[in-house]
């Protein structure tokens, strides 16, 4: 019997979010919106996005001592996260400058303070976490070694699920436990580079198989997603709805996706529903208080544009 059916291993942020009629290019200044405060940070995010869904959430991030790490903190478990695996101190709490378009899209900029402090020691110091937990997920705005570290520290019986987000090389290691390993365009370029040979994202998901992960996403926001695993290529469509403020709704699919997979889904079944959460998330301006309940969920998006 598992206490928690997801354990998110990653940063949690403050989000520093300006809205901008256009983002700035080399050298040019622009005025944007008052400034907005926000919790964020992949780690945080998804671990609110997964209990907000009524997944019983454990979190292992670093915070500082400071006003953002309260602010996360207490965010954390307004939605109900167990922030037993919450660290304090070692640096100031992480910080993402962001900078949001009319069209919702997105720049971010992250200083990442406390969450380069997360250690392997931290990873292992938290074994009887990793063994109450079912499903295992992370991303790489913590140390690699960190990264590592977690997927040496699985409990035989858990699942991992990895967003790599920034992208960068993995080791082979990591790739080999992922199920899945989650990306979006940008970061299936990273991952393959000079091996993309082509710019069908059905040949970007059977490459990024072949790298040895035993399932693949790769999401392509308003087309959708692809799955793929030893059993093929199959293509989750997407959701149609009015995209106000995409922040956070990367980590809100992943969330849902790693929560549904834990409860028995197929990797199909779990990107479908994936894609519900991720699209009701940008409806909403910000990131955490944009993810929806299991109850919005299943609301009127329900099966528009599937």
């Amino acid at each position: 019997m598992y206490d928690y059916d997801l354990l998110v291993v990653g940063s949690a942020n403050a989000d520093l979010v300006i809205g901008v009629e256009r983002r700035p290019g080399a050298g040019e200044t622009v005025l944007g919106s008052d400034l907005a405060v926000h919790p964020g940070g992949k780690g945080a995010n998804q671990a609110v996005a997964a209990a907000r869904l009524g997944a019983r959430t454990a979190l292992l991030a670093r915070i500082g001592d400071d006003a953002h790490g309260r602010l996360l903190l207490d965010s954390q478990r307004e939605a109900g996260v167990d922030t037993v695996g919450v660290l304090v101190g070692g640096a100031p709490t992480g910080v993402a400058l962001i900078t949001v378009d009319p069209s919702g899209d997105n720049s971010i900029v992250v200083s990442p303070g406390a969450n380069g402090r997360l250690t392997p020691e931290d990873v292992r110091a938290a074994a009887g976490l990793f063994h109450a937990s079912r499903v295992v997920s992370t991303q790489l705005e913590i140390p690699l070694e960190t990264v590592v570290e977690v997927v040496q520290s699985l409990p035989e019986g858990s699942r991992f699920v990895l967003n790599p987000s920034p992208p960068r090389p993995l080791p082979s290691e990591v790739l080999a436990a992922c199920d899945p390993l989650i990306v979006n365009e940008h970061e299936a370029r990273v991952i393959l580079g000079e091996a993309r040979v082509s710019d069908r994202p059905e040949d970007w998901a059977r490459l990024l198989l072949s790298k040895g992960p035993r399932s693949v996403v790769v999401t392509l926001g308003a087309e959708g997603a692809l799955v793929a695993s030893s059993a093929g290529v199959t293509r989750v469509a997407s959701v149609k709805v009015d995209a106000v403020d995409t922040t956070g709704a990367g980590d809100a699919f992943t969330a849902a996706l790693a929560w549904r997979l834990g409860a028995g889904a197929s990797l199909s079944e779990a990107a479908s529903y994936a894609a519900r959460v991720g699209a009701a998330a940008v409806t909403r301006r910000g990131a955490q208080e944009s993810f929806p309940t299991a109850a919005e969920v299943e609301g009127p998006a329900e099966g528009e544009g599937l």
